[in-house]
């Protein structure tokens, strides 16, 4: 089993690429941890329906049909972290999937995708970049790996 987080677009702030990359470090000492990074589609003329669907081809090709997949999208379920913790390890216990979360592109996703997913999560109701909700995705899944593991990050 393994976490994937799958991202549409390149991470170009470079304050964020080296956070970003800690926690990758870190969740892998919990679990097998991945960060795919799809191409932005750069259509010039193209209207957002048309990018969210090229998007959408892009991830549906890097996700098997045995994964457990998520979309982070505002109008998705919150979690607090206990709680999130608690989805991670019922997702690990219960199965052998791989666990594939996904952060689109500026335009959000495609009605594909949103009948592919499993379920859909929140991170906040705020609208953030999607450079920083790579961080904060990051950040809240090591957070849940140490609840589940009983290390004290999460009272520091």
């Amino acid at each position: 089993m393994k976490i994937k987080l799958l991202v549409v677009g390149k991470t170009s702030e470079s304050f964020l690429a080296p956070l970003i990359s800690d926690y990758h470090k870190r969740i892998n000492r919990f679990v097998n941890f991945e960060i795919i990074e799809i191409n932005n589609i750069n259509i010039k003329k193209a209207n957002s329906l048309e990018i969210q669907k090229k998007e959408g081809i892009k991830i549906l090709e890097k996700v098997d049909k045995k994964d457990q997949m998520f979309i982070l999208d505002e109008k998705g379920k919150s979690y607090n972290s206990i709680d999130f913790s608690k989805f991670i390890e019922n997702r690990m216990v219960n199965s052998s999937k791989n666990i594939i979360f996904i952060i689109g592109g500026a335009y959000g996703f495609s009605e594909n995708i949103y009948s592919r997913s499993n379920s859909i999560i929140s991170l906040s109701k705020m609208t953030f970049s999607h450079q920083i909700i790579r961080l904060f995705m990051v950040e809240q899944l090591y957070r849940a790996l140490t609840i589940i593991n009983n290390h004290p990050y999460h009272n520091k």
